[in-house]
């Protein structure tokens, strides 16, 4: 059965995007969901740790992971406020999420200048041939604001 796309869990990956910001991150967020249930919400927390590998996916994953007691997180999707990188659709990719559901394109983050590489999770699926499902563009307003809200706040900082 096709599961409806949800903009509360996306709201909620929001949501942790703007946490991060007030915290001094940058504007990324994600939230894991099993059977309609949130398992695990979280911001980029790369300069809080110096840790560049600590991005929201990254973080979301590590949470329900230890929420859940496995490393399988078959049926789990993850809502991302934007494309995830190579290196977060990798580690949805090893973690056996079902779907990633995304708002904001890497293009975007390289527009409010990250250093992202231009390789886009379709490309990486096929590369790859990865099973993970992958919606992308899902409220893409809501989700670019976050890169506005960031960049009119004193402390951003790419990376």
């Amino acid at each position: 059965m096709k599961q409806p796309l949800s903009k509360t869990f996306m709201n909620q990956a929001i949501a942790a995007a703007k946490r991060g910001i007030r915290r001094g991150q940058t504007p990324f967020g994600a939230c894991i969901v099993k059977q309609g249930k949130i398992i695990a919400a979280a911001h980029n927390v790369v300069w809080k740790t110096t840790d560049i590998t600590a991005h929201a996916e990254i973080h979301a994953i590590r949470l329900a992971c230890k929420k859940l007691k496995a490393i399988d997180l078959s049926g789990c999707v993850i809502y991302s406020t934007c494309e995830p990188c190579p290196m977060c659709f990798a580690a949805c990719h090893w973690a056996r999420l079902a779907k990633i559901i995304y708002g904001a394109s890497i293009a975007d983050a390289r527009k409010a200048g990250f250093n992202e590489l231009v390789i886009s999770n379709p490309a990486l699926k096929r590369a790859g041939k990865s099973p993970v499902k992958i919606t992308g563009g899902f409220m893409p307003g809501e989700n670019r604001a976050l890169f506005k809200t960031w960049l009119h706040s004193k402390n951003h900082r790419a990376y």
